[in-house]
């Protein structure tokens, strides 16, 4: 049997979506250069995360600030013989970007209902993207996020566990999630109050300004003195409407992802596999009702 061919080309962007409901308007660009209408997107940088290469490629391309939601399928098709893979996430709107300005690349930008854009777009394959993104609910994100890789126990030798460092390829990554993070419209960051957890959202704390609150119970120290705390403390985080990052160890992420099924009537404990990598994470995309009652929109599983 023939192995999957595995793409050359790596590319990521959104459906822009602007307002709600009959108002809502879809962004669509123009390049020059292939005389075409299409989305905003664009190859990833070197090193750079599909949903980082989503949200810049938008601002750079649109002018317009964009917090990302829920993911859309994948498209594969061919450039010049060569496979290429684009990724694509619903995008909304938010206030701020730097504005649109013509030029070279991207020379005419255009906000169109749905229908319209869908007419408008060169490229059929485009269309069912725009559908899908309509047809999304506007949700609220909540990241559960492994800590990056730490130096050994063993390397660490007599020391408290809890002071154990990231490792220079940890910190490395710590880095790369800066602009994931940023990239969905994290307002809150929570984390076990290890220093490896601190350690791998303090690069984005800082970027965006926000104070990490520790949780012990999240902690391995905590989990292994009491579960309940724990489960307890993300059931609660859950129900918190605002966009949150949640960072925690590999050992707690079995009882910690049982309790947000129970709660949501999900299997997000299937998305661990044989386990979630050191930076790997979670994405919850979450709606709520009355009475705090969370439904789950979408998830999305991602290693960095």
């Amino acid at each position: 049997m023939a192995k999957p061919e595995v793409p050359e080309i790596f590319a990521a962007g959104t459906v822009l979506l602007r307002g709600s409901g009959r108002d809502v308007r879809v962004c669509l660009v123009h390049r020059p250069t292939q005389r075409d209408w299409s989305l905003p997107k664009g190859k990833l940088d070197p090193d750079e995360h599909a949903i980082a290469a989503a949200w810049r490629e938008t601002i750079e391309e649109s002018g317009q600030h964009v917090e990302l939601g829920p993911g859309l399928p994948a498209q594969l098709y061919r450039v010049e013989g060569r496979l290429k893979r684009v990724d694509y996430w619903v995008g909304r709107l938010v206030a701020g970007g730097p504005g649109f300005r013509p030029n070279s690349e991207i020379d005419r930008l255009e906000w169109l209902r749905p229908e319209a854009a869908m007419k408008k777009l060169t490229y059929p394959r485009d269309r069912e993207l725009i559908r899908r993104a309509v047809a999304t609910p506007r949700t609220t994100p909540m990241i559960i996020l492994r800590h990056a890789q730490a130096l050994r126990r063993a390397r660490w030798g007599k020391e408290k566990d809890s002071l154990r460092p990231l490792t220079s390829g940890g910190k490395r990554d710590a880095r790369r999630l800066v602009n994931v993070l940023t990239a969905f419209g994290m307002d809150s960051v929570y984390s076990s109050d290890a220093q490896r957890c601190i350690d791998t959202v303090r690069p984005f704390a800082r970027s965006a300004r926000i104070k990490i609150r520790p949780e012990s119970a999240l902690s391995e120290r905590g989990f292994e003195t009491d579960q309940r705390p724990g489960s307890r403390r993300i059931s609660q985080l859950l129900r918190v409407r605002e966009p949150m990052v949640v960072c925690t160890h590999r050992p707690l992420l079995p009882r910690l992802l049982a309790e947000l099924d129970s709660d949501l009537g999900s299997d997000l404990l299937s998305l661990l596999g044989p386990g979630l990598p050191p930076g790997a994470f979670i994405v919850l995309h979450r709606t709520f009702g009355p009475r705090d009652r969370v439904r789950l929109t979408a998830v999305e599983r991602h290693e960095i």
